[in-house]
Order: structure tokens, then sequence, then C-alpha cells
């Protein structure tokens, strides 16, 4: 079977707290952003894979809810990545080993949970 072609992901969340939502990603994790209007935002989050921030009251279609939403995020610098969010306010768990990974969780304004994990085993 053929398989799909796909070289860019972009997952959109919509938001009732929207600028919040926006300040969180910009300001608090400091992603890039590659466009902006009025209404939406998108991040770039890995050379090909992107984030979008909509106004669910601006937008087109019905908004889901943050809950039962997950975005994980990889990176080699759990400990550092937990410690700058601690830092700008951003409430985090404590790194667990979960999956055969090591991971801590926090949620930006909208409840939608992310999850920071590694591969490699780090202690607090």
């Amino acid at each position: 079977m053929q398989r799909v072609s796909v070289d860019r992901a972009n997952t959109i969340l919509y938001c009732e707290e929207w600028a919040a939502t926006v300040a969180f990603y910009r300001e608090l994790l400091g992603l890039d952003v590659t466009h902006e209007s009025d209404w939406f935002v998108e991040f770039r989050l890995t050379r090909d894979a992107f984030l979008s921030i909509a106004d669910a009251q601006r937008a087109t279609i019905e908004a889901v809810g943050g809950q039962g939403v997950t975005i994980t995020l990889h990176t080699d610098a759990l400990v550092e990545t937990r410690t700058l969010l601690d830092g700008r306010g951003v409430a985090t768990t404590k790194i667990a080993r979960r999956f055969g990974a090591d991971v801590f969780y926090c949620h930006d304004p909208e409840g939608h949970r992310i999850e920071f994990w590694s591969a490699g085993s780090h202690d607090e």
C-alpha cells in the first residue's frame, strides 16, 4: 500500500484563552513565530513540525477542549528545560520515569497538557 505523502506537520489548538495561550508559547516556551494574524499564530517546533494557536471565538470551526490532548516535546536538556520553565513561573511536575523515558508535565493556559521527555536518565 502506498503511504500518504506528508512533509510537514502542524497541530492547531483552538483556544478560548487565546491571548494568554499565545503568550505562553511565545514568551514562556520561547518558540519562534512563523506566521501571525489577529486570530492565529503559528510556531515552529522543528524544521518540519509546527504548532498553531487559533482564537476559538474567531475560527470557522467549533473548538475542541483541551482535555484529552497532550503535546509531547523531546529535549536532550530535560533538567535545564524544567529549570527554565520553573524560573518563568510555569508550574511543572517532578521529572519521573515513564514508558522508558524521563518526563515532566506542565499545562498551557487553555489546559492542554505538555509533556517534555528525554530518553536518557536524569536525576533532579
